[in-house]
């Protein structure tokens, strides 16, 4: 199985080679999250950026809400993403992450299952940023394994929380992208 940090700075590269596709007439597109257009979307990714290395040092969340949770795109919404990967990307891989206790809005959980949200998260926006801009939506397969491998024990409490769509239908032969996709209430 992949390194999950090596996962997740994977899928930050994809949405970032997404995100260089963005024309200047396409930020206000809607994307398949709802209430939320390419902008917002592109957002929401740098704000969980700029949390991951607070959140991973044992900082908790009403200590740094304050400071994220609003614009941070600027005039520069792709350097935005690339400074607040970078930094994302730094924080995975500093000794002791995966073990550090991160707390989290529900509760305290093991970096390694953070950084596991963080991976899952940028994966399934990078196919919404795709389908909104029109750009090619498929998904490097290890990383949809991955992510499908977790999921599978996770996507109850997703729905429960309603952080997700409820599952879609697919048909038996449908490939494991598809069926990622559906499992987090989308259809691709």
């Amino acid at each position: 199985m992949i390194d999950i940090r090596d996962a997740y700075r994977r899928a930050l590269d994809g949405f970032g080679n997404r995100l260089q596709l963005v024309e200047d007439d396409q930020w206000e597109l809607s994307t398949p999250c709802v209430d939320w257009d390419v902008r917002a979307l592109v957002n929401h990714m740098v704000n969980e950026n700029l949390w991951a290395p607070d959140l991973l040092a044992g900082r908790r969340i009403p200590e740094v809400s304050d400071t994220y949770e609003r614009d941070v795109l600027g005039d520069d919404a792709i350097k935005a993403f690339e400074v607040s990967a970078q930094g994302a990307v730094q924080a995975v891989y500093v000794e002791g992450a995966l073990t550090a206790v991160t707390h989290l809005s529900f509760g305290d959980v093991p970096g390694e299952e953070y950084i596991t949200e963080l991976f899952a998260d940028a994966l399934i926006h990078t196919w919404d940023l795709s389908r909104a801009i029109g750009a090619q939506e498929r998904l490097d397969p290890e990383l949809v394994a991955t992510c499908s491998e977790w999921f599978a024990q996770a996507k109850e409490g997703y729905r429960q929380t309603g952080v997700i769509g409820d599952h879609r239908d697919v048909p038996e032969e449908a490939d494991p992208q598809t069926r990622l996709l559906a499992a987090w209430g989308r259809t691709g």
